[in-house]
């Protein structure tokens, strides 16, 4: 049976160590790996378009190895109709492995029912993990560790709070969600993350209070407060995340050492202060080289030969 990755929940907590310990040693020794996904495929499906996720899988498969295809919406048949099951089932018979950047989650779960190779959640609507392998690499190399941290995000209870719930969870982390109200994240994430979180000496939190959230936090993280997709709420919650930008006075209740992580793109001025994302605290770009290195080491543990 393929092994797929579509949650960070699905996976076990040394699973995951494994693939940032990987990550590490194909981020110091690139060239120990370029063979290890030589001659596979890996088909790259796009319902919405990204400059960091299609870069960085399309880099990372040619330089272990193997090729990308890009295939936009217009690329394949299923605006006309033809099936998810299908489709994955049809493309299992021709490449190695599948990235799927979506809006519907419930895309992805059925694509990984159907499919004999393994399915790779590039983006949903529920759900970033490779976002997040990615920030867990990153703020150990500035930390050292991840047990016993303070991570806090900023901003809307979306995709990637959910996934940074679920990744410091697994790692021993206390995680902080400082939202506005109506923005919390979604309660079945938060549960889940609870018990993940129990199980490794971590905690999991939500708040409306962004500067208590940030009090005393290592990391602070936060996203754009309207997402692609989110175009027609874009005024709405300008209005509603008025309060919630990241700027100096939030980071000076922070730790000494503190770092800012930000998945991007990012609008400076809004979710984030130029001062914040632009400062000594910044690790922002650390982080989005490392979504190469990651996604580069899920690879190999998941296609590799």
């Amino acid at each position: 049976m393929a092994r797929h990755l579509l949650s960070l929940a699905e996976q076990t907590t040394e699973e995951l160590r494994n693939i940032l310990d990987l990550a590490h040693q194909v981020k110091l020794n690139p060239a120990g790996f370029r063979e290890a996904c030589k001659g596979q495929t890996l088909a790259m499906i796009f319902q919405k378009p990204s400059l960091r996720t299609r870069v960085s899988f399309q880099t990372g498969i040619y330089q272990l190895g193997g090729q990308g295809i890009y295939l936009g919406p217009k690329d394949i048949q299923l605006h006309r109709g033809e099936s998810l099951a299908d489709t994955a089932e049809v493309l299992s018979r021709y490449c190695d492995g599948v990235m799927a950047r979506v809006f519907d989650h419930a895309h992805l779960t059925e694509m990984a029912a159907n499919a004999a190779i393994p399915i790779i959640n590039g983006l949903s609507d529920l759900l970033h993990p490779c976002q997040v392998l990615a920030d867990l690499q990153t703020i150990r190399e500035k930390k050292g560790h991840l047990a016993g941290l303070k991570m806090t995000y900023v901003g809307d209870g979306n995709n990637m709070a959910h996934s940074l719930l679920y990744g410091g969870a697994h790692f021993g982390m206390h995680v902080v969600i400082a939202h506005p109200e109506g923005y919390a994240p979604d309660e079945a994430v938060m549960t889940r993350a609870a018990e993940l979180a129990s199980a490794a000496g971590g905690s999991v939190a939500a708040t409306t209070d962004p500067k208590a959230g940030a009090e005393g936090a290592d990391v602070v993280y936060t996203d754009v407060w309207a997402s692609m997709g989110q175009e027609a709420e874009r005024a709405e919650r300008l209005a509603r995340f008025q309060g919630f930008q990241v700027d100096d006075a939030l980071m000076d209740g922070t730790n000494a050492g503190s770092i800012f992580l930000h998945c991007l793109p990012a609008h400076r001025g809004e979710e984030v202060a130029a001062s914040v994302i632009d400062g000594p605290h910044s690790v922002v770009f650390d982080e989005a080289e490392n979504r190469l290195h990651a996604q580069k080491a899920l690879m190999i543990r998941l296609m590799g030969r």
